[in-house]
Parts: C-alpha cells; sequence; structure tokens
C-alpha cells in the first residue's frame, strides 16, 4: 500500500514537469552591448549601448563595474570603480539596467566594507535585507520636524558651547593633524548606551589610520553599533567619489526604521577632490580651482539627506558631522565656505591651540551651532551663556596681558577665571565625559569655585568633582535632566557638594595674592 502511495506521488510529480517543460518556450532577449574605446586613469571612453541611462551600471569584464557619468551622442563616458589593469580597448561592456546601489540591513552592524557593500574585513560576505540606490531624493520639507533632541558628544567644549542636535549638519574643519578624526570619533564611543547607530565612512583616507581607527573601536566596544565604510588612498578616483552616498543611503535605511543614526564623513575634501579629478578626466569644463561648477551640488544634495523625520515617519533621525580640512588656516577656501553655508554650524579646530596643548582644540570665537539651545538639555542652557561670554572677554585680554601691561584686579579676575575655564574645558582622546559629570564641572566653573585653585592642581581638582557626581542619587539626576529649567534648590545642591570637594584643593586667602597674582 506504501509502494503505491510513492508510486503515485511520483508519477504527479513527473507530471507536472513534463507539463511545465511544454508550456515552455526560449524568448529572445535582446542585449546591448558597447566596446571600450580608450582607457585613463579611473575612467573609461565607451561606445554603443545607445539606450543606457544617467548613472545606470555597467558590467566590464572580469566583474568589474563602472558608472556611466558622460551620456553624449556617440559615447559614454565611465568612471571606474574596481582595479582597471586588466581592461583593454576592445573589450565588450554590458549594461545592468540599474542605477547603483547598495546592500543595507541589520547584517552590516559591526562589519568593515567598501561603497559597494563587499567585505573589507576579512569575514564572510555582508547579508543583506534590501538593496538601496546610493543617490536618493532628500526628504521633503513637510516630512521633517524640528531638531529638538540633543546629540551628548561626550566632549565638555561643545557639548556646553557648540550642541549639537539630532537631524543636525555640524561641520568640523580645521588644518591638517588638528584633532577632526578624533573628536568625531570621540562623539562615536559616546553613543555606546544612546541608542544611536553609528556610520563612519572614510574617504580616500591612509589604510594604517583607518586601521588605527578600527582597533580603538574594537577596544572600546562600539562595533557593536557601529558600521565602516571604507575606500583607501590606493582605490579608484569612481570609489571615494561613491563612498559618502552609499554611506548616506545605508544610514537612511536605519532611519526610516525609526532609528537615530550618526553618521561621520572623513572627508570631504578627498571627495571634492576625487570628483575634480573625474571631471578633469572626463573633459568636463574647470571652474574656480579647476573643481566642475556643480561642486557645490554634489555636497549640498548629500547634506541634505540628514534630517529629523516627524512621528508620523518614524521619527528617525540622521545627524551628519562632515569634516573638512582647510590649508593654512584659510577657512574663506572653496570647499569650505561651501560647506560652511550648506551646513547648520562648525566646530573649527584651531592649529595655535593645539600647539599649546589645549586639546580639543576647538576655536569657540569661530565656532557656531545654528540650532543652539534648542538642542540643549536645561541644565547647559542655565550655564553656557555666562560661560561662553566668560570665556570670550578672557580671550580679547589674554593678548593684552602677554605684554607684560599692568593690569587692574577686575581685569585679573577675568583673566584668572578664563584661564580655569579652558583648563576645565580640556580633555583627553578616548574620554567621553558623562552628562552628570559635565553638569557639576560647568555649574562649579560658573559659581567661580576653582578660581582659587592653583593651576597646577586643575587636573586633580576636576577629577574630585566628577568623583563627587556619583555621590548624587539617580533619582535626583532624573529630575534635573527632564525638567525644563535648573532649579535653585538643584543647583545650590550641586554648587553645594562641589564647593565641598574643592575646599581641600583651594589656595587660603593671603593679603599680598592680588598684587602676586598680576603678574
Amino acid at each position: 500500500m506504501a509502494a503505491n502511495n510513492l508510486q503515485g506521488i511520483f508519477d504527479s510529480a513527473f507530471a507536472q514537469m513534463e507539463q511545465a517543460r511544454q508550456a515552455w518556450a526560449p524568448q529572445i532577449a535582446q542585449c546591448e552591448t558597447g566596446i571600450i574605446t580608450s582607457i585613463a586613469s579611473g575612467i573609461a571612453k565607451v561606445s554603443g549601448l545607445p539606450g543606457v541611462g544617467f548613472e545606470e551600471v555597467l558590467r566590464f569584464p572580469g566583474d568589474s563595474y563602472g558608472i556611466a557619468f558622460n551620456v553624449e551622442e556617440d559615447e559614454i563616458g565611465v568612471i571606474l570603480l574596481d582595479d582597471y589593469s586588466q581592461l583593454h580597448t576592445g573589450d565588450e561592456v554590458e549594461r545592468t539596467e540599474h542605477v547603483m546601489d547598495v546592500p543595507v540591513g541589520d547584517g552590516l552592524i559591526g562589519r568593515v566594507i567598501d561603497p559597494l557593500g563587499r567585505p573589507r574585513d576579512g569575514k564572510a560576505p555582508v547579508i543583506s535585507t534590501a538593496r538601496l540606490p546610493i543617490e536618493r531624493p532628500a526628504p521633503p520639507i513637510m516630512d521633517r520636524a524640528p531638531v529638538t533632541v540633543p546629540l551628548q558628544t561626550g566632549i565638555k567644549v561643545i557639548d556646553a558651547l557648540i550642541p549639537v542636535g539630532r537631524g543636525q549638519r555640524e561641520l568640523i574643519l580645521g588644518d591638517r593633524q588638528t584633532g577632526k578624526t578624533a573628536i568625531a570619533l570621540d562623539t562615536i564611543l559616546n553613543q555606546r548606551n544612546e541608542n544611536v547607530l553609528c556610520v563612519y565612512c572614510a574617504i580616500g583616507q591612509h589604510a594604517s589610520g583607518v586601521a588605527k581607527l578600527i582597533a580603538t573601536l574594537c577596544e572600546k566596544d562600539a562595533m557593536h553599533y557601529t558600521i565602516v565604510v571604507v575606500t583607501e588612498g590606493n582605490d579608484p578616483p569612481g570609489l571615494a567619489y561613491i563612498a559618502p552616498y552609499a554611506a548616506t543611503s545605508i544610514a537612511e535605511y536605519f532611519m526610516e526604521q525609526g532609528r537615530d543614526v550618526l553618521i561621520v564623513y572623513d572627508d570631504l575634501t578627498h571627495h571634492a577632490r576625487a570628483y575634480r579629478e573625474l571631471s578633469l578626466l572626463l573633459r568636463r569644463p574647470p571652474g574656480r580651482e579647476a573643481y566642475p561648477g556643480d561642486i557645490f551640488y554634489i555636497h549640498s544634495r548629500l547634506l541634505e539627506r540628514a534630517t529629523h523625520l516627524r512621528d508620523s515617519l518614524g521619527g528617525g533621525s540622521l545627524t551628519a558631522l562632515p569634516i573638512v580640512e582647510t590649508e593654512a588656516q584659510d577657512i574663506s577656501a572653496y570647499i569650505p565656505t561651501n560647506l560652511i553655508s550648506i551646513t547648520d554650524g562648525q566646530i573649527y579646530l584651531s592649529p595655535s591651540l593645539f600647539e599649546l596643548g589645549v586639546l580639543p582644540a576647538v576655536d569657540v570665537g569661530k565656532s557656531v551651532s545654528r540650532v543652539g539651545g534648542k538642542a540643549q538639555r536645561a541644565v547647559y542652557r542655565a550655564v553656557a551663556g555666562d560661560l561662553k561670554l566668560d570665556y570670550a572677554q578672557f580671550e580679547e585680554l589674554e593678548t593684552f596681558a602677554r605684554f607684560g601691561a599692568r593690569l587692574d584686579e577686575d581685569t585679573r579676575k577675568i583673566i584668572e577665571h578664563g584661564r580655569r575655564i579652558r583648563a576645565c574645558l580640556k580633555q583627553p582622546e578616548s574620554a567621553p565625559v558623562s552628562v552628570p559629570e559635565q553638569t557639576v564641572i560647568l555649574l562649579a566653573l560658573t559659581a567661580r569655585l576653582f578660581d582659587n585653585v592653583p593651576s597646577e592642581h586643575m587636573a586633580d581638582a576636576e577629577q574630585a568633582v566628577r568623583r563627587a557626581a556619583a555621590d548624587i542619587s539617580a533619582e535626583v539626576w532624573t529630575r534635573i535632566m527632564t525638567a525644563d529649567n535648573l532649579g535653585d534648590e538643584d543647583r545650590e545642591m550641586i554648587i553645594r557638594i562641589a564647593g565641598k570637594t574643592l575646599a581641600g584643593f583651594q589656595l587660603p586667602p593671603e593679603p599680598d595674592a592680588e598684587s602676586s597674582g598680576g603678574k
């Protein structure tokens, strides 16, 4: 009986297979192919392919790819995305009939990939749930919501004086070797328990520098919420050009799921140079500094994709921290001014402060956040205004003090207070400071509790104040962080605790202290 049932199953299966075979008819599909007419550094000229579209992906021999960039009447200018040493004039080129896209999904978290989604960390191929085009329109204005939630960087000078909100675009600019990447890295490290996904996009960076950054992320246990998109200095310029767009599409996928995402572009100077190289090779007309006329547009359409979505669309946000390199402190150069006008503020790093050992070397006078206090906790707003004014007065008067001018008592106090502010705002790399610790330090500064602490004891005094913040109960901190305004009782309590902590570091007032302090 069982054998008859099994025979019936086989007969039914073979009958269905026979029907499917008889119903199938071969179809003739049209396939467009072209010929490589010339190859240059990172680009190729292709003839044929009459139906090709702008930014369509083309397949070259050896499973290498390119993007149709110049679509002209008799030939196509293609930017190459892979090693082109194996390509030769006369090789065939095929259409793929789709634009450049990138894999997205939770499988990318913790991975190091290139802009095409290929693994760069030596692990298994990336598992993705979907693919998104790298070029996507920015959300319309009616889909956006105001930026109101802070993105804590863990860096005291930024959180207090140049606040960044979730959905904001804050430019980081400065000369070479002034700590731009370190600020972005510290911000990523501070998102560990903040439920913020991070995407780091390295554009044309040295492989050794990227490897060091990834090692730091692994050491600090930050890779489990970070995606790294890498193009190295020896990659084709086409790959460096598409890298930030691919990284943004990956970040947008999570933003549309209702998550908060932070993306770092390191750096857009290399991106602009890669685009200039491609444009000149494709004979596009050069403009200022030999950049093509649409150099502003390639960055504006990229950064306009960073936003905070309204609640009906999930309420997700995409915060962008683009990095740009200046030359000889010239922030009025072409690319820096373009990005300053596109973004919602900038953090400027000064080489002179860096050489003096003031780290992070943030120049508060040239830095600004155009969102400002709207994306700042109430406790910061209570102290930030006075702190920034006092620091600005100090920087103005410090120049005169260097000439050995005789200073009156009020001026000397302003300078001494400013030096304490500068000392408290110093911070080592990869050591983010929590919000409660920052709150106690900033309130102690505005109450001038550090003014009687000798300069050589400032570091120890600050550490003692940070430890004192742990003695305040979690209930009190919850009330302070959720309140619309910092209450007088809470302010007095924090200042009292800080005062007790600093009592052991402060110098007793001496009769001749004023005269000796004016030197």
